[in-house]
Parts: C-alpha cells; sequence; structure tokens
C-alpha cells in the first residue's frame, strides 16, 4: 500500500524540476532567437557563438542545446532551407519566442527594440568588428 504513495510523491517532486528545466530552456531558446533576430535586425550587430555556448553550458542545459536551437531558428525562419527540424518541443519554443519577438519589435519599433537588446543580451551580442 505504501509503495503507490511513494511513486506519487516521486512524481509529484520531479515534476516541478522538470517544468523548471522546460523554463530554463525556454528562457535560453528566447534569448538565442533575440540574438540571432539582432544580428539580421539590428545594423552592426553580430552573434557571440561562444558565449551562447557558454550561456547554455551555465544554464546547466545539455550539450549541444545551442547547435539544436539554431538549426531549428533557421529551418524554421528559412522555411525548411537551411538549418534541420528539431524535436517537437524544441520547434514549438522557437515558435513562441517569434511570437513574443516580433510582439515585442512592433510594440517597441525596431530601433528601440536593437536598443533595448543591446543591454539585454549584452555578452551574447556585439558589434561588428568590436
Amino acid at each position: 500500500m505504501r509503495y503507490p504513495f511513494l511513486m506519487a510523491g516521486l512524481l509529484l517532486i520531479a515534476a516541478p524540476a522538470q517544468a523548471a528545466d522546460d523554463h530554463t530552456r525556454s528562457t535560453y531558446v528566447t534569448m538565442v532567437l533575440q540574438a540571432f533576430a539582432a544580428k539580421v535586425e539590428c545594423p552592426g550587430t553580430d552573434v557571440v557563438y561562444q558565449d551562447l555556448v557558454q550561456r547554455a553550458q551555465q544554464m546547466q542545459l545539455p550539450d549541444g542545446t545551442t547547435e539544436q536551437v539554431r538549426k531549428a531558428i533557421a529551418w524554421m525562419h528559412t522555411g525548411g532551407k537551411m538549418g534541420e527540424k528539431q524535436a517537437d518541443d524544441i520547434m514549438a519554443e522557437v515558435a513562441v519566442a517569434t511570437q513574443m519577438t516580433d510582439l515585442d519589435q512592433r510594440r517597441l519599433g525596431m530601433s528601440n527594440w536593437c536598443e533595448k537588446q543591446k543591454t539585454s543580451l549584452a555578452g551574447l551580442i556585439r558589434s561588428k568588428g568590436g
């Protein structure tokens, strides 16, 4: 009789940890998408790829997360002409991050959005040649 209660308790303990992991990766996906969007949309901006990898490590995400996210973004934003389709959960996170970023860009205007990214993504993006 104790076994089902023990299993239920373990599942309840594990569920928040999984939710935290999902939230961490979702936050990371948004950062990566915004960094690449800044590279494309903000004149004179470049992405520091190695710093994206380092940030993923700091956030304790699995090795290869940065490349999976980069490929998913490329695939989604080129209609499948570049990158590679990734697992459904990553593709969904990229889609949500894309929608959020698009809304922010429209709400703030592109030049204000670019200025905001210089601060919020400091260390992940930089001025080209800098």
